[in-house]
């Protein structure tokens, strides 16, 4: 059985905003210290839509990665490295776009809906079409069994599992297969293998789930058998060949309430966002400026806090009492839209105070960000190579 990980990425187009924070990192944080994870910087994925502007994009990833170290994702627990820095990533997209149904990546939700969100741009590339099977590459390389994704990139998850059952399906069942895995089964011992086969049966016959949970952990625990036998087993438990990909889960994370600044969600498109590491001055200046319910015209003008922007903002930033201070004193005019708008602020730069600390040393020594990626990037290389050694192999490109 593999070991459980989790893969997720980020493509650098900019300084990262508080959105991407909720949304995001405040998750990469939480799950650091419950799995291992890998977290990457997607720079092959930025040149697919952003592959005739590329001058900024190693400003924006040591800009990104800094905003992440900022936000808590902590190097002596994640993984942080660089997509084109682990060249087995190309390696595998190509293998697999071998293999991989041009229709597949044509029904693909995104493919037609970016087109027309970037009309601008044109992506009538080959690159642009195969992103997704590069993204799966991405999480396959690792075997990762874990990719956090929010409702809306659930297929993207789903296309990456029929990619591995596919892959699986083709290269899994080597010569001899049959023969090999059970000769396996024999090395579990009389009682154990009675065991599997029952399991097997069970689950094949009746298709019984628990039988599979039971089946793999009598796998797992099993201290007679290789590595390569192991693997053996858990595809011809399942009716298979030899798992080489591992098919991933989707790690539903709930949906970021980050409003921006006009009450919309916070995105650069919009241009209503706080950046991570904002000036104080400026984040004031941001929030005292925003739009606020248009009936109170005037300051002894009653409003209504669920037609006011700021309200989504006190949403996050402020407690139960606060919220209570808002709703009846913007009701009544008790309060002016300055008096409402300082709690968010306070908020704000109460939230930003600990990222702007953490930050500060990786500003004032870049070479640390430097020595992380570095690090990142062999730990994740060896762990790329390994997958390659089996997916070679399988292909029929094993040469040693």
């Amino acid at each position: 059985m593999f070991a459980e990980r989790v893969l997720s990425g980020m493509r650098p187009t900019g300084a990262l905003h508080l959105g991407h924070y909720h949304g995001v990192l405040k998750n990469w944080a939480r799950l650091q210290a419950e799995y291992p994870c890998f977290y990457f910087v997607a720079d092959l994925h930025a040149l697919t839509t952003h592959y005739d502007d590329v001058q900024a994009i190693g400003h924006n990833t040591r800009e990104m990665v800094i905003d992440w170290l900022a936000s808590g994702i902590d190097p002596s627990q994640a993984t942080l490295f660089v997509q084109s820095r682990v060249p087995q990533h190309a390696e595998l997209h190509l293998m697999l776009s071998m293999m991989a149904p041009l229709s597949w990546l044509e029904r693909v939700p995104t493919y037609k809906d970016q087109q027309e969100k970037l009309a601008e741009k044109d992506l009538t590339t080959y690159g642009f079409l195969g992103y997704p099977l590069l993204q799966a590459a991405d999480i396959l390389i690792y075997r990762a069994q874990h990719v956090p994704v929010g409702e809306d990139q659930v297929p993207h998850v789903e296309f990456t599992r029929e990619v591995a059952r596919r892959f699986n399906h083709l290269y899994g069942k080597e010569p001899g297969y049959a023969e090999k895995a059970e000769a396996a089964v024999k090395k579990l011992g009389g009682k154990q293998s009675r065991a599997y086969r029952e399991l097997r049966d069970r689950y094949q016959e009746q298709g019984d789930p628990e039988a599979l949970v039971a089946g793999r952990e009598l796998l797992a625990a099993a201290q007679s058998l290789s590595a390569q036998d192991r693997e053996r087993l858990f595809g011809y438990l399942e009716g298979g060949g030899k798992i080489i990909l591992v098919e991933p889960q989707a790690l539903l994370t709930e949906a970021s309430r980050m409003p921006g600044l006009d009450g919309q969600k916070m995105s650069k498109s919009y241009g209503n966002t706080i950046a991570l590491r904002e000036d104080a001055k400026s984040v004031e200046k941001k929030v005292r400026t925003m739009p606020t319910d248009p009936a109170r015209v005037r300051r002894t003008d009653p409003g209504n806090p669920d037609k006011c922007p700021v309200w989504e903002l006190h949403r996050v930033y402020s407690d139960d009492a606060t919220r209570t201070w808002v709703r009846n004193g913007c009701t009544s005019a008790g309060i002016g839209c300055l008096e409402c708008k300082q709690p968010v602020i306070d908020g704000v730069l109460r939230e930003q105070g600990p990222m702007l600390e953490r930050a500060q040393k990786y500003i004032d020594d870049p070479k640390l960000v430097t020595d992380i990626l570095e690090d990142g990037c062999q730990k994740a290389a060896r762990l790329a190579e390994e997958t390659m050694h089996d997916v070679r192999a399988a292909m029929g490109l094993g040469h040693d």
